[in-house]
């Protein structure tokens, strides 16, 4: 099932993506229907997500109309978690463009988790504001995102998946320059809009665990990122468990477990997003986030 907010309207919406066609939580379970995306996927803890198929197949529901898609969660109710370097080929990349000291072992030996503002993160075809006022380096990642749908502490690598809700994209765009100036990945990841995200969640059940899913980015229809998410140096039930030993995961949650070489930053030379750029984020099973700039 893909889940997805959106504008309908003019008002927003969250629900169902169905046979190409939206339906609102509203219209699909009436009274007392969960407003936003976070309400749902926390109404959904520890009981199973109700049979959309059958209601809309067996029911005389219209779909939603002039529809504007927004990011799944526009306004995630905590930071969201990222991993750096979490493929081999980016995390050499990253050395060689001396984003970082030097640094023989390239490959973390645990991983490297920081945070980025989304407040609110922006969905399939919005635009990405560049900040050229302030920064002239403002580059894309892609990268699977994955929604917690438990409250997990202390979870094990074997009941990872069990705390998952489902999958999504996200685009970490960062301003090259802003993070080499302040020696951290925080503010140069987290200006306004750098946070595009959609076009849908996937819940768990129709990705297969562990998650080996094609990954690829391209700017203006060039290729620029492709790996898959089996070259995950630290893999998804690592990280859940892990962060779960000192922090509690709450339903809503989300992890970007990090993006893949081909950064235009790497490029010789480099190549940064200007105005009128068109990126696309494409996760097999998941869909293509594309975003102009």
């Amino acid at each position: 099932m893909k889940f997805a907010t959106f504008l309908s309207n003019g008002l927003e919406c969250a629900g169902v993506m169905y046979s190409g066609e939206y339906y609102s939580f509203k219209d699909l379970l009436g009274v007392g229907a969960p407003e936003t995306m976070l309400d749902f996927i926390r109404d959904c803890e520890g009981r199973e997500i109700p049979d959309f198929d059958s209601i809309i197949s067996q029911g005389s529901l219209n779909p939603m109309g002039n529809i504007t898609l927004r990011s799944p969660i526009p306004r995630p109710f905590r930071h969201i978690i990222c991993l750096g370097k979490n493929y081999a080929d980016h995390a050499k990349e990253v050395l060689e463009t001396k984003l970082e000291t030097q640094n023989a072992d390239y490959i973390p030996q645990a991983p490297v988790y920081f945070t980025k503002t989304a407040c609110p993160a922006i969905g399939d075809g919005e635009k990405i504001p560049l900040h050229g006022h302030f920064t002239q380096m403002a580059d894309y990642e892609a990268e699977l995102a994955v929604i917690i749908g438990k409250t997990a502490q202390r979870i094990s690598q074997e009941d990872a998946e069990s705390v998952i809700f489902g999958y999504t994209i996200v685009n970490d765009v960062t301003a090259r320059d802003i993070q080499q100036k302040h020696g951290q990945w925080f503010f140069g990841k987290s200006l306004d809009g750098f946070c595009p995200m959609g076009p849908h969640i996937v819940t768990k059940d129709e990705i297969p665990f562990p998650v080996e899913l094609n990954i690829s980015c391209r700017v203006n229809g060039e290729p620029r990122q492709s790996s898959n998410t089996r070259n995950l140096v630290f893999d998804i039930p690592r990280v859940i468990s892990e962060l779960s030993q000192g922090i509690t995961l709450y339903p809503g949650d989300i992890i970007a477990t990090g993006t893949p070489a081909g950064i235009g930053h790497a490029m010789k030379p480099p190549r940064y997003l200007k105005e009128g750029d068109i990126v696309e984020c494409e996760i097999e099973k998941i869909g293509v986030l594309t975003n102009s700039c």
